[in-house]
């Protein structure tokens, strides 16, 4: 097989197994859980393939340590479980997520890892925008999955069953093929996050950047999701904090550093004012649809366990106590704590809610100072500031700002991104090699080249 063939091959292997990690819903409601299972098998084969074709080379002081122990307790808490069946399942999911990030990261590189995740949401935004159409026109009725993990004849079904409701028409909110507003609208956001960056440092073409930020946008306002809309703007505050620390530079940031303090308070003293009024602007009720609830159950169950918890399981196992009624509304039983935080602390307790908070903070950190200082030659001066060193930021800050309303951080495409940010900026934090760029545009003189390490 000839280089290019191969480079071909490798992304897109890449593209499906990103594909997957945020669509995984949608192959389970078209192929059942069988289905999905041997799609993971494949991708995780693929992974093992890919690593083996590239020999990424690691070196100790490049490797996050703080993802390490967050995976030592995981596996740990086997010992102490109380559903060792269930935790052993979560950490095979855990570990095989893992790999599959790791492998993509450190193998392909950033700038082919982001080519990839490019090209995985594009197929989701276009496929989920492609479905609601087809069942608006010609199902025009709600749908049901052809695989669904309940009794579908059992009377009349809560919404929350269903893979699509049909509203395309209507405004929305629509589902996508990932059979849920609020997952689709962050992948939306992570898409506007990418191709914004990509489009302003010159790795996408400003016809085609501009196509795709439109079918983004386009998505992101039909999920009217008010979680992800609410991360939508910490993520503009982030951007422009960033963007003020790099206009200051190094010596002059206290000023930033300040400021940001400073607008911490005062959003949470505005939000604590202002509680009842926004949840009447985002249509939300004052349990915040049932996750109140939630939260109360998860750390009640936590309290009884606090330092140890109950043992990892990652997305909750329906068939095992206490997660078979712990989170019940509505006639839907829940499968997560709806806050990422609370999910660990029931889980792995406060010894590993403290190794989860160290790979999130020491990845922020990184990615922060990735997007803030400028980049280096070989010879150590300074190169032009690129806007794709903020991706790693903002993407993070999203997931971050999610991982307080969803619990989806720990599992999927949320885990294997934070591994990804987190890997990614620690091997960049030590490379002392330039930055290879970014294809080129056809607007060479509008659009400056990204210096983007591998």
């Amino acid at each position: 097989m000839t280089t290019g063939r191969r480079h071909a091959l490798e992304g897109a292997f890449a593209t499906f197994a990103l594909f997957t990690a945020f669509a995984g819903q949608f192959w389970r409601n078209l192929l059942g859980w069988w289905g999905f299972g041997a799609i993971v098998v494949l991708i995780v084969v693929g992974a093992a393939w890919l690593w083996w074709s590239r020999r990424p080379q690691l070196a100790w002081r490049r490797v996050p340590k703080s993802t390490l122990a967050f995976v030592l307790i995981a596996t740990a808490s086997l010992a102490w479980s109380f559903y060792p069946t269930a935790t052993a399942l979560g950490l095979g999911i855990m570990l095989a997520t893992a790999f599959i990030a790791l492998s993509l990261a450190l193998s392909l590189g950033w700038h082919g890892f982001l080519r990839a995740l490019g090209g995985a949401l594009k197929w989701l935004l276009a496929l989920s925008l492609l479905f609601e159409l087809w069942v608006a026109l010609f199902v025009r009725e709600p749908l049901l999955p052809l695989f669904p993990d309940f009794d579908p004849d059992a009377g009349k079904l809560p919404m929350a069953f269903y893979w699509s409701r049909a509203l395309l028409f209507e405004g929305g909110p629509i589902e996508g093929i990932v059979a849920s507003r609020n997952l689709l609208a962050m992948a939306a956001l992570l898409a506007i996050i990418l191709f914004g960056a990509l489009l302003a440092s010159g790795g996408m073409r400003r016809t085609q950047g501009i196509g795709w930020l439109v079918v983004a946008g386009l998505v992101f306002v039909l999920t009217r999701s008010a979680t992800v809309i609410l991360v939508a703007v910490v993520v503009a505050i982030a951007l422009a904090f960033a963007l003020w620390a790099r206009r200051v530079g190094p010596d002059r940031r206290r000023g930033v550093y300040v400021a940001a303090s400073a607008a911490l308070v005062a959003s949470v003293a505005l939000l604590l004012v202002f509680w009842n009024a926004l949840l009447d602007v985002f249509g939300k009720g004052e349990d915040l649809t049932g996750r109140l609830d939630i939260w109360e159950s998860v750390i009640g169950l936590a309290t009884e366990r606090p330092w140890f918890g109950w043992g990892w399981v990652g997305y909750w196992n329906p068939f095992v106590e206490p997660f078979d009624d712990l989170a019940v509304r509505k006639g839907v039983t829940y499968l997560q704590a709806h806050n990422a935080w609370l999910d660990v602390w029931m889980q792995l307790g406060v010894v590993g809610l403290i190794a989860f908070a160290s790979i999130v903070i020491g990845a922020l950190w990184r990615s922060w100072f990735l997007a803030v200082d400028p980049p280096m030659d070989e010879q150590g001066g300074r190169l032009p500031y690129s806007a794709a060193s903020l991706i790693p930021l903002l993407a993070l800050v999203a997931l971050i700002g999610q991982s307080l309303a969803e619990s989806r951080i720990l599992i999927e495409s949320g885990w294997l991104l934070l591994l990804a940010i987190a890997w990614g900026t620690k091997q960049r934090q030590w490379a002392p090699e330039a930055l290879p760029p970014m294809p080129p545009t056809r607007s060479p003189r509008r659009f400056a080249r990204p210096q983007v390490r591998s």
